[in-house]
Formats: structure tokens, C-alpha cells, sequence
């Protein structure tokens, strides 16, 4: 027979599971008179859902201009602890805050070259490689016209010296 057991319930024995100190999973789910198997599957269900929840979460390092904008904003005044758990919420680093703020300061054009100056370089880029792979190719073919000249004159001198 299975009981059905409400979502509050559900939360107090998992908080009392995570903050057991030196008691066992099974004495915990005596004192709630529940499966220590049921705990152990809730705790697993609970770790299961923050493990995706966080992979769900942007990197700090993939966030925008205005995300981190706004990060700064919120933070600004909170210290130490505090500071550390707004960090925590959001899965950040205070040297992120730090970084963040110090790119804010500097010039935007030092910070990010700009996306169309991006586009315009590579029409760019590869015309000159392609006017470098002509150019070499020319160099071949006067090489060897050159080469072809110099034996056409050693060829008809050769040939003028054995004519008289």
C-alpha cells in the first residue's frame, strides 16, 4: 500500500536529510516513519532536478552585455555574505562581478571590435588571398618564360658558332 505524502512534507525530510550532520538517512526516516528507500529515491529525485536546473543555466562567461548589466546592478551594496549568496543564486563568482564591472569601465571599443567590422574583413581576407595565389602563380609563369628566353639564346648562339 502506498501513502501519498504532500510536496511540504516531502521538502522538510529532505531539508532535515541534507542538514543531518552526523545522523543516518535510515534514523531520519524512522523519526519521519517513512521507507528509508522512499528518502533516498526523493533525494535522488531532488538532485536530479537542481543538477538540470543548473545545466539549464547560462555560463557566466555566455552571458550578454545587458545580463551582466543587470547582475551588477542587483549586487551593488550587498557584501561579504550576502554578496556570496546572490553569487550562488545566479551560478557566479564575485571575480565575475569584478571582471564585469572593470569591462564596463573601459571603453566599449577596447572591450568587443565591432560585429561589422567583422563582416567587412573577410570579403576582404579572401580577395587577398586569392590576389596572392595570382601573384604566385604569375611569378611561375615569368620564371619560366625567363627560363625559356635564356635557352632560346643559348640555343641560336650555339647554332651561329657551328654555321660559319
Amino acid at each position: 500500500m502506498q501513502t501519498r505524502y504532500s510536496e511540504e512534507f516531502k521538502q522538510q525530510a529532505l531539508s532535515k536529510v541534507l542538514q543531518r550532520g552526523d545522523k543516518s538517512i535510515q534514523s531520519i526516516a524512522d523519526e519521519l516513519t517513512i521507507s528509508v528507500f522512499t528518502l533516498k529515491d526523493w533525494l535522488k529525485q531532488a538532485r536530479s532536478k537542481s543538477t538540470t536546473n543548473t545545466m539549464k543555466q547560462q555560463r557566466p562567461k555566455d552571458w550578454t552585455r545587458e545580463q551582466r548589466f543587470e547582475a551588477l546592478l542587483a549586487s551593488v551594496g550587498l557584501e561579504g555574505e550576502a554578496l556570496n549568496a546572490f553569487c550562488r543564486e545566479r551560478g557566479l563568482f564575485t571575480h565575475h562581478l569584478q571582471t564585469w564591472q572593470q569591462d564596463f569601465i573601459k571603453p566599449l571599443e577596447a572591450d568587443e571590435p565591432d560585429q561589422v567590422s567583422r563582416k567587412a574583413l573577410k570579403p576582404l581576407e579572401n580577395e587577398i588571398a586569392q590576389l596572392k595565389k595570382d601573384l604566385q602563380r604569375k611569378e611561375k609563369a615569368l620564371a619560366e618564360a625567363a627560363a625559356l628566353l635564356i635557352l632560346q639564346k643559348k640555343c641560336h648562339a650555339f647554332w651561329e658558332e657551328k654555321a660559319p
